[in-house]
């Protein structure tokens, strides 16, 4: 059940409205030069980055826009593809390539990815539950396999 009271598992828009909302994110970043299309996380509501990968087969650049919260100094998003079941392509490019950057509004941040675990990724994913009244664990199901919390960690920062 829900923390809405629903007895149904939550909707979502169908795959390919998924794919063109965050395509017209992405236009509109680029469009505006970067001045659109990035925010900063506010109480009860995540914020809006955008996060660089190189491509692990195909050695190109790529950009993803991605939603995200601040843990101390790090940023943290959910490796969900739109809660579908594939892992989406910036997590696999990531874990290939950990080191990277992310664009915030009004800096560029050189980070370095890698996945939550245990008590850390429990604490996390409760913060991210907040921002969906109570309804992660029910999309995290529709999915079967663990849906990975990702910390962007400052690059100067040491392994955990």
């Amino acid at each position: 059940m829900s923390g809405t009271g629903q007895s149904t598992p939550p909707r979502l828009p169908p795959r390919w409205f998924i794919r063109v909302f965050w395509a017209g994110h992405r236009a509109v970043f680029r469009g505006t030069g970067g001045r659109l299309g990035l925010a900063r996380p506010k109480p009860g509501k995540a914020g809006l980055m955008r996060l660089r990968t190189v491509g692990r087969r195909s050695g190109d650049p790529h950009a993803v826009m991605l939603a995200y919260i601040e843990d101390g100094p790090n940023l943290v998003t959910l490796a969900m593809n739109g809660w579908g079941d594939p892992p989406p392509a910036w997590w696999l490019n990531l874990q290939a390539s950990p080191q990277t950057t992310v664009d915030l509004p009004g800096e560029e941040r050189a980070v370095r990815g890698r996945v939550a675990q245990g008590h850390e990724r429990e604490r996390l994913w409760a913060r991210y539950a907040e921002l969906f009244d109570g309804d992660l664990d029910e999309y995290a199901a529709m999915r079967s396999r663990e849906t990975p919390v990702v910390v962007l960690e400052p690059a100067s920062a040491g392994p955990t």
